[in-house]
């Protein structure tokens, strides 16, 4: 049985989640797009119960696809808060068609929802050496300028700790314990 980080616990779908998805860099605006819609989903709520949902989130919300959800309309979100497979909250439902419309402006103007997130790291994972949990911190200074910057372009549900916990996600940062096999795995992954 390898080193995990402790939060993965013992649940089969967390673990797979921890050992093939956390912390790997993504370049993919649509997996992107969904990890950010996830993360502000997660908002009060666990990681887990997100995971649980997460297949009926992609089937709910067109695959994560920015240009259809952007162009949802007042009956998409009431068939949206019937779906008892995703969290039904309007201002989450609300904030998920506003962060599709607030990416394709920034795919006009940066060509790409990875160009203009990957930028506030030069591109590159930040690669932390944390021994234990308690190190990891919830919010940093990158995530607070990104929670602005987003902020300002009109996104809903990107606090500093959200968008901590989407740039853990996505691999802009590397916070697997050095004691976690994967921290040394992801890593190498740049």
């Amino acid at each position: 049985m390898p080193n995990r980080c402790e939060w993965c616990g013992a649940d089969p779908l967390y673990i797979e989640y921890h050992d093939r998805e956390w912390g790997q860099p993504v370049h993919d605006d649509r997996r992107l797009f969904e990890f950010l819609i996830l993360e502000g989903a997660q908002a009060g709520l666990s990681w887990l119960t997100i995971l649980r949902k997460r297949e009926n989130y992609r089937k709910a919300f067109h695959g994560f696809d920015p240009q259809k959800v952007a162009a949802y309309s007042s009956r998409d979100v009431q068939r949206l808060l019937s779906d008892p497979g995703i969290v039904r909250n309007r201002l989450k439902i609300g904030s998920a068609i506003e962060n599709a419309r607030g990416v394709l402006k920034i795919v006009e103007q940066f060509g790409s929802l990875d160009a203009f997130i990957w930028r506030y790291v030069e591109f590159k994972p930040i690669q932390n050496a944390w021994r234990s949990l308690a190190e990891l911190p919830a919010a940093t200074d990158l995530s607070d300028k990104m929670s602005k910057d987003l902020k300002q372009r009109g996104f809903n549900f990107v606090g500093s700790k959200i968008c901590y916990s989407f740039m853990q996600a996505v691999g802009m940062v590397n916070d697997h314990v050095i004691g976690c096999f994967r921290h040394r795995e992801v890593g190498y992954c740049m």
